[in-house]
């Protein structure tokens, strides 16, 4: 095929039909995809919060938890079956509903969001990181650091900073550029690595004191009143919590399960997101507990509990455990960052140059603005309010996922013209009108006001944890109900 007949049908080798035999993915690897989703710092600090810090009736919280993956099970399954079924990216079934252009454009907006985001998840990361080669000069030569050279900030950061923000852009990029097989690989090694992790941290709280550690977990376990009429409004509040927390992977689920063996795969590997957060849950939980009875004999920690693992490690004077921790924390957000923002955006930006980019290249592409977020977040985008300005543009996911899903299952009745959703000619099934699908944009648009309103409207900010969901079903309706014939 010449490469002016690839421009023309939009085809790109990593955006076509998956072959048979490269869908390999079972319900192990989707355990471990779910698992990394909730194994980073945010997530622990999440759930240790809810559990702890905010003293909600512990099975308000753990219902509230199984109710949000519930949601996110439902979700995800009906997301991911056209992929699945069809082998094709979220980004190219986008081209069913809202037209060959429409996904170009619309789809560009999640890579917007995807690269912004990892920006500030590898700042993050590269404080951890940071922290590594920190402890490493000092135990070297504890003078080093008072060097004038490590005392001099540009841009907010140090020369460490620096070398370490380098350091995990360019491991990211090295790693991520390889293909959807070794990124397969590397999400299962770094669930299992985070989890083996979580145990023996636990077992090192536990064995400190098995009988203190164990007394001031249940201690802590609130499970009396639980059919109170009070505590149905922070049930709701809790499930609307984690869903947000889990909503921003939903609308490119496709991405990944395109690549599992068959449906019943699919459906057991997203059942075990479930069984992902009580594994998780509880290691977070006892974690918390166990450090935080040892830390309150301490005076100074007396008005504080310490949810954020940094923090936690921060206050225990051993090295060991702090390397070891570091490690598996670094572990837990590159392999976030893959999952949530790596992977939507190499598919968004390789779908908006079909015939230039590719999956190394887009990496590229990722790594550059994205270390450009990393090194001004600190110092300007934090200060100017950027990320309410992200917010909005995420907005769009919900209805995004309401046209996607009428079109698939209500319009089209699960079907869908393989050639054409690839071809820009004007007698194509896509092409709609220039390449616009009129009615699935002005459905978004429905969509879109409702959701952003709980961003913007502070009379309906009380609903913001529902807004994916909110924008999703106004969308869906207003698809339906313009597009049905």
């Amino acid at each position: 095929m010449s490469q002016q007949k690839l421009k023309k049908t939009l085809i790109n080798w990593d955006l076509v039909t998956v072959n048979p035999s490269n869908k390999t993915w079972n319900w192990t690897d989707l355990f471990c995809f779910w698992g990394i989703n909730i194994q980073s710092v945010i997530g622990f600090s999440l759930i240790a919060s809810l559990y702890l810090v905010y003293d909600l009736n512990t099975f308000v919280v753990f219902f509230g938890t199984i109710l949000a993956s519930i949601l996110v099970y439902f979700f995800s399954n009906l997301i991911g079956k056209p992929s699945q079924k069809f082998g094709l990216p979220f980004v190219v079934l986008l081209r069913s509903s809202l037209g060959v252009r429409g996904a170009k454009y619309f789809g560009f907006l999640r890579s917007f969001v995807g690269i912004f985001m990892f920006g500030i998840q590898t700042y993050f990361l590269s404080k951890a990181l940071g922290y590594l080669i920190r402890i490493a000069i000092f135990s070297y030569d504890k003078t080093i650091l008072q060097q004038e050279i490590f005392l001099v900030f540009l841009i907010g950061l140090d020369i460490v900073d620096w070398i370490s923000m380098s350091m995990a852009m360019i491991i990211q990029i090295i790693l991520f550029s390889q293909g959807m097989n070794f990124n397969k690989k590397l999400i299962k090694f770094s669930a299992f690595s985070v989890y083996l992790g979580m145990i023996i941290f636990f077992f090192c709280i536990l064995l400190t004191d098995v009988k203190f550690v164990t007394n001031s977990f249940l201690n802590s376990l609130n499970f009396n009143g639980f059919i109170d009429k009070n505590n149905f409004l922070p049930l709701i509040t809790v499930t609307g919590t984690f869903f947000a927390y889990f909503s921003i992977v939903i609308l490119n689920f496709g991405d990944f399960s395109r690549y599992v063996k068959n449906e019943k795969e699919l459906k057991k590997g997203n059942l075990s997101l479930i069984l992902n957060l009580l594994i998780f849950s509880f290691f977070a939980l006892f974690i918390v507990i166990g450090s935080d009875a040892f830390l309150k004999q301490n005076p100074e920690n007396l008005d504080k509990i310490f949810t954020n693992p940094t923090d936690i490690i921060g206050k225990f004077d051993d090295l060991f455990i702090t390397i070891l921790a570091l490690f598996f924390i670094i572990i837990a957000s590159a392999s976030t960052n893959l999952i949530a923002n790596v992977i939507p955006s190499q598919y968004s930006l390789i779908n908006f140059l079909p015939s230039s980019l590719s999956f190394k290249s887009s990496i590229i592409i990722i790594g550059i603005f994205g270390f450009v977020v990393g090194i001004f977040w600190l110092t300007f985008l934090s200060q100017i309010g950027i990320l309410a300005f992200v917010d909005s543009v995420a907005a769009l996911f919900g209805p995004i996922f309401g046209v996607m899903i009428t079109d698939y299952y209500l319009i089209n009745k699960g079907n869908l013209i393989n050639k054409d959703i690839h071809s820009l000619e004007n007698d194509g099934a896509y092409h709609f009108s220039g390449g616009w699908h009129i009615k699935g944009i002005y459905s978004l648009v429905i969509g879109f006001i409702f959701s952003a309103s709980t961003i913007w409207n502070f009379n309906l900010m009380f609903l913001q944890s529902y807004s994916w969901i909110i924008g999703a079903f106004a969308s869906s309706l207003a698809y339906y109900l313009l597009a049905k014939k």
